[in-house]
């Protein structure tokens, strides 16, 4: 399981992510505030983070950075729009973490192949494990 540090780290990398189009919308917040229950921080630090962002800590295992591509895919859609600043800051945010290229840009084609672009978890893992055999 993650360090505090690197729970503080994703969703602050969340929020930077979110604020790409200058604006947070209340589903993006409400998105936002779920994963930091999920990853056991409070209301008041998650809100803290909002202002200030906290140093960027790369995950360490594979697994961990396609969860956290994950999460930015589905934060991405909850609003309903994408833009070109969106999907670039996506896909380097991607790259940064040292994921497959072809895998990343699979992933940002074929979640137009589900409802409301939310592409399954199988199958996005199963995107990147074929990318990495």
């Amino acid at each position: 399981m993650s360090t505090y540090k690197e729970k503080l780290s994703i969703l602050s990398e969340m929020i930077a992510f979110a604020k790409a189009d200058q604006a947070l919308k209340d589903t993006e917040y409400n998105f936002l505030f779920g994963v930091a229950v999920s990853l056991g921080i409070d209301k008041e630090i998650f809100d803290s983070l909002l202002d200030k962002q906290v140093k960027i800590i790369v995950p360490k295992t594979q697994a961990d950075r396609i969860l956290q591509f994950h999460r930015l895919v589905l934060l991405m859609n909850i609003d309903q729009e994408r833009n070109k600043i969106e999907i670039g800051k996506l896909h380097n945010i991607g790259l940064g973490m040292g994921l497959p290229p072809s895998a990343i840009e699979q992933v940002l084609t074929v979640m137009h192949d589900y409802p409301d672009m939310i592409i399954p978890p199988e199958v996005l893992i199963n995107i990147f494990k074929a990318h990495y055999n």
